[in-house]
């Protein structure tokens, strides 16, 4: 589950980077990062620290729940969240 969240989080951050119009290289100066740790961050492979998740956010203009709200939508729930489909039949009685 921990890597799902990473993977969300990141597609999230790429996303939201992305309609900004912002290469991974300007966010990254903008936020006091390297370049390479927001394609770590971005790919699923590094989990930002709170104070990183506000720092590329700011960049970024939006919130650190906005982003979080976003990469809910990257996420896959568990088979047993899934719902699940019942076949009912109809009863019919002869009379």
């Amino acid at each position: 589950m921990d890597l799902e969240i990473d993977n969300a989080v990141g597609l999230a951050l790429r996303d939201l980077r992305k309609r900004k119009g912002l290469t991974q290289e300007s966010l990254a100066l903008e936020a006091g990062a390297e370049r390479t740790y927001v394609s770590l961050i971005e790919r699923g492979k590094n989990s930002p620290s709170v104070r990183m998740l506000y720092r590329l956010c700011a960049v970024m203009g939006v919130s650190p729940s906005e982003l979080l709200s976003h990469a809910d939508g990257f996420l896959v729930p568990p088979p047993s969240a899934q719902v699940r489909k019942r076949s009912f039949s109809k009863k019919v009685s002869s009379n």
